[in-house]
This record gives structure tokens, sequence and C-alpha cells, in this order.
């Protein structure tokens, strides 16, 4: 069956606009144009946009998701069963976070007791979660499994001090590092007090801390792009530059 743009967009709950930009950017282009000058799109093209909605859905970028399709070892049936895989991930972090209201209620109305720590382990597993979905096969292949769950076991078991401190470190690692990087030297006094905050954050996370680590991660954040997307996201060369920064810092640049 073939789909002008007005008819797809509207069994897949999209803009006409989205589908033109799609085209536009080459993630999706239709299966040919009609004598009328019509985009036509067949049931490739239509398997093709559920995965791209599929990998939104999940928070992909379109760059990335471009990437993903139009490599040569894409398979469909494959890419379908990750994506199960991470809806019900997702489903589980939701179901979760329902619970937490459901007992934060109970406690409200006095039918059960509820600590302070306990109203955000919802919060903190769903943060978890998400950076399992996203980074946990490959920290888990450069670190260990174990040091991981180390770590995730203390984040779980900060107290609300604690976890207010460490978002605060987190801003202010990245307030820091974009004020050293329009000065663009890392061995600056202010690139070397971002990367002594960015140990201060990690130190929340890990176990224990190494500057081989240390360097070791800052590196990621170059080699992985989606830590590079994070920190390049308003000053494009920002992971570069901490990934510097931090070498200096643990004295790893020699």
């Amino acid at each position: 069956m073939e789909y002008t743009v007005q008819k797809l967009g509207q069994i897949a709950g999209i803009s006409t606009r989205t589908l033109r930009y799609y085209d536009e950017i080459g993630i999706l282009k239709p299966a040919r144009i009609s004598s009328s000058g019509y985009r036509i799109y067949g049931v490739k093209e239509v398997n093709i946009l559920q995965q791209i909605l599929f990998y939104r859905e999940l928070g992909v970028n379109l760059d990335i998701i471009k990437d993903i399709i139009n490599t040569n070892t894409f398979d469909y049936k494959t890419a379908l069963i990750e994506h199960r895989e991470k809806l019900l991930e997702k489903r589980n972090q939701i179901n979760l976070l329902i619970a937490n209201v459901d007992k934060t209620l109970s406690a409200e109305e006095g039918r059960i007791s509820m600590s302070d720590k306990e109203k955000f382990e919802g919060f903190k597993q769903k943060m978890l979660d998400e950076n399992e979905l996203k980074y946990g096969k490959e920290v888990r292949s450069k670190y260990g499994k174990e040091s991981v769950e180390k770590s995730n076991n203390k984040f779980k078991n900060m107290t609300q001090e604690q976890y207010d401190e460490v978002q605060k470190l987190a801003t202010d690692v990245l307030e820091t590092l974009h004020v050293a990087f329009l000065t663009g030297n890392p061995a600056s006094e202010l690139a070397q007090k971002a990367a002594d905050l960015h140990r201060q954050w990690l130190c929340y996370y890990w176990d224990g801390y190494s500057k081989e680590a240390h360097a070791g991660l800052a590196q990621m954040y170059v080699d992985d792009e989606r830590f590079t997307a994070y920190y390049d996201k308003e000053y494009p060369g920002t992971a570069q530059f901490l990934r510097d920064a931090v070498l200096i810092y643990t004295g790893m640049n020699k």
C-alpha cells in the first residue's frame, strides 16, 4: 500500500511538516515522486518511520537515528526487539514512580509511615534506569559490573542533603566549565577548578576515586558522541576541553 504525505502523517500521528523535514535531512525519503509532484511512501518507508518514532520516544536525537538506520548492519527485527526491551524498562520506571506516589498518598492519609529517604527512591531509581539505558553497556564494559553496582548502590543510599549537594555540584561543573572554555586554556586556574569540581561530583557516585579512572572517563566524553553532545550542547568543543583539563589535573597528559 502507498501513502501520500498527508495520509501517512494521519496514520502515524505526526504532521506533514515533520515528514517533509525528514525528507529534507535525508532520514526518510519517499519511495517516489508522483507525476503530480506528490511524495509517495511505501511499506519500506512506513517501517522506517516506525523505527524513527520508536527511537524518538526513547530520546535519541535525529542525527544518531539517521546514522543507525542508514548503517549497512541495521536489522529491522533486531531493532524491534531492542525497542521492546527499552520500552519495558521505561514502563518499569513509570510503574516505580506510580508506586512511590501511592505510598506517599498512604503516608499522607496516615495509613503507613514513610521516611524522607523513601520519598525520593523512585526518582533515584528512574535516574539510574535512564543512565543504564543510555550508557550501561559501555560503562560496565569499561569499569566492570561490580564497580557499576557499587556506584548505583552508593547513589541509592544518598541522603536528601547529599542528593541536593550532588545536583548543585553538577550545575557548578557546567557553569565553571563554560566560563573556562571561553579562555581557551585547559591549564588555566578556572579550567582546573572545573576539573576539581568534576572530581568532587564523581566521588558522590564512585565507590573509589583514581586519577586513571577520572582521565579514562574524560576520554569517553570525547569518544562517545552521546557524552560529547551533552557537553557540546552550548559550546561545541567543550567535551574535548574538559578532557584536556582533566588530563592536566590528573597528570595523565604526559
